[in-house]
């Protein structure tokens, strides 16, 4: 959710608030305060009907998706999202007064290695989703007391002791990432579908959710929800957490199971399966949701004393056959979209490769410690495609980019649908490859810049390829680039050349003969051998 001040996005972020920017025609960003209330407003589950996990006997992710799938044979109902009005009138800063009380964290006075804490209903979370704790299959809903909250000025603590609130807003749990003795704060279940996750060393950044609906059509954005979760205790020798949870939305219900383990690279063992009550124009299976503001390859006038500032700063895709693609994010001047079609990929995700603190020059925010994150499919997922969207934003505080797998086959109504797909959180997400990858996208006005002539329909772009086999190779090993220029557009200069800390630099000159998005694509090979990951850019006429 976005905070509605400028100043307090990382203090939300500090709250484990997931981020969130809706996106529906004409694309507009949303303030906070309108994203945020019309996510609680969609994002509804058939909350009026009892949850599904509390029969007698043992209770399993095919029960719990049995159930899903007879639900959406019903038809759909809202749900009930009246709270007390001190609740429900709860103001941003109101909202951020109430805290959950440490010492009342479920597990924490047991040996063990998670500790789960709840967040307050209120603000724009209006709508609960209920807890239930499991014992052998066996689970029980987990009622939160008053007393588990603590309530600060300006709040006054008497008017919340006697509420009776049927659910929470969230909820996030603790392990021990940096040390054994402290608990941090690992994973965060909280808005609609979004959650987060660390790694050791990072800090929280982009979200991701369990489905996108709609996304990016002329059709009305859903936000689905999870509605209930069903988390296992978990014992002392326990290394993962595995929690089920159900989803609603007016187009379909589904059911998800989570195995998440916390490292130094957390992982999410994700299956979800889908339910569809209607057909869907378009459905985005694991996406993501991060925020570019500017950084490299970015010249607006920004009257900022920091280089660069982003959560992620580039799509990461390992296609089937093994080929990387990296394609840089930006900040549009109007609304970009990208599709990149693949056949079952064996990951995508946004990552933040940019590790440098000097890149960023920002001791708050610290955007040099955002987690990357990769999907890594499981099974044949077929065809489909991957969607990028990048949205125009003038503030760090909007999460303006969205990524995600659509599947060539439509989800239509009573066409049951099943992915899985691991999760990898954390500051490094990616494998070590011989293959050298991009470290830098810089992009400026071409033309001969000795004689000040510049050329305004042509555009320069320097790309840093470092690491992998050619890295520290002599100035004068024969590096050939592979460029793919499309027919709207004409390559009028290329050149490879030797990085002083090592790797390479490829620089082209490319000039546009339409106003049309020019896709540009390049790779260094060498010996006929193909030696760097692939560079896609999408070049519009306002970038």
């Amino acid at each position: 959710m976005k905070s509605p001040r400028i100043t307090s996005r990382r203090s939300t972020l500090k709250l484990g608030v997931a981020a969130a920017c809706s996106v529906a025609l004409p694309f507009s960003l949303w303030n906070a305060g309108k994203a945020a209330a019309q996510e609680a407003s969609q994002a509804s589950s058939d909350g009026e009907e009892p949850a599904v996990g509390t029969q007698e006997q043992p209770f399993t992710f095919d029960t719990l998706s049995a159930a899903m799938e007879k639900r959406a044979a019903e038809a759909y109902v809202a749900p009930d999202a009246t709270l007390p009005d001190v609740v429900a009138n709860l103001s941003y800063d109101q909202h951020r007064a109430i805290r959950f009380r440490p010492e009342q964290a479920l597990w924490r006075a047991e040996p063990g290695e998670f500790h789960l804490q709840a967040f307050y209903p209120g603000w724009v979370f209006k709508d609960t989703t209920r807890i239930f704790i499991g014992n052998d299959g066996i689970y029980r809903q987990h009622v939160f007391d008053a007393s588990d909250f603590e309530y600060r000025p300006p709040l006054d603590p008497s008017a919340f002791q006697s509420l009776k609130v049927d659910g929470v807003a969230g909820f996030r749990i603790h392990a021990p990432l940096q040390r054994p003795d402290y608990f941090d704060e690992l994973v965060t279940f909280l808005g609609a579908s979004y959650f987060r996750a660390l790694g050791a060393g990072s800090r929280y950044g982009l979200s991701a959710r369990g489905l996108a609906i709609n996304t990016a059509t002329s059709e009305t954005e859903e936000f689905p929800r999870f509605s209930a979760f069903y988390i296992d205790q978990p014992r002392p020798s326990d290394g993962a957490i595995r929690i089920m949870a159900e989803l609603h939305s007016p187009s379909l219900a589904g059911a998800y199971l989570f195995v998440i383990t916390p490292g130094q690279t957390t992982t999410i063992e994700t299956t979800c399966r889908l339910y569809p009550r209607t057909d869907i124009t378009r459905l985005g299976i694991a996406p993501l949701t991060s925020m570019y503001f500017f950084g490299e390859n970015d010249h607006a006038d920004h009257e900022d004393f920091r280089p660069e500032v982003h959560d992620s700063d580039g799509l990461y895709i390992i296609r089937a056959t093994g080929e990387e693609i990296w394609r840089p994010l930006k900040n549009p001047q109007t609304l970009a979209l990208s599709y990149i079609q693949e056949s079952s990929p064996k990951a995508f995700g946004l990552l933040q490769r940019d590790r440098n603190f000097l890149n960023y020059q920002d001791t708050e925010a610290r955007y040099d410690l955002r987690p990357s994150l990769l999907i890594e499919t499981i099974g044949d997922w077929g065809n489909g495609t991957v969607e990028l969207v990048e949205i125009p934003t003038d503030s760090e505080v909007n999460d303006n980019i969205v990524a995600f797998w659509v599947p060539e086959t439509k989800a239509a109504a009573g066409q049951p649908m099943e992915f899985s797909y691991r999760m990898r959180w954390g500051l490094g997400t990616q494998d070590p490859t011989l293959m050298a990858r991009v470290s830098g996208t810089y992009v400026g006005v071409g033309g001969n810049a000795a004689d000040a002539k510049d050329n305004p329909s042509s555009r320069r772009f320097a790309i840093n390829f470092t690491g992998g086999t050619i890295h520290n190779l002599p100035d004068d090993a024969k590096i050939d680039p592979q460029i793919d220029v499309p027919s709207n557009a004409r390559l009028l200069d290329s050149s490879v050349s030797r990085l002083p800390d090592g790797g390479w630099r490829l620089s082209l000159e490319i000039e546009r003969e339409d106003s049309q998005p020019v896709e540009l694509r390049v790779k260094l090979s060498m010996l006929q051998r193909i030696v760097s990951e692939t560079w896609l850019y999408q070049w519009t006429s306002t970038t």
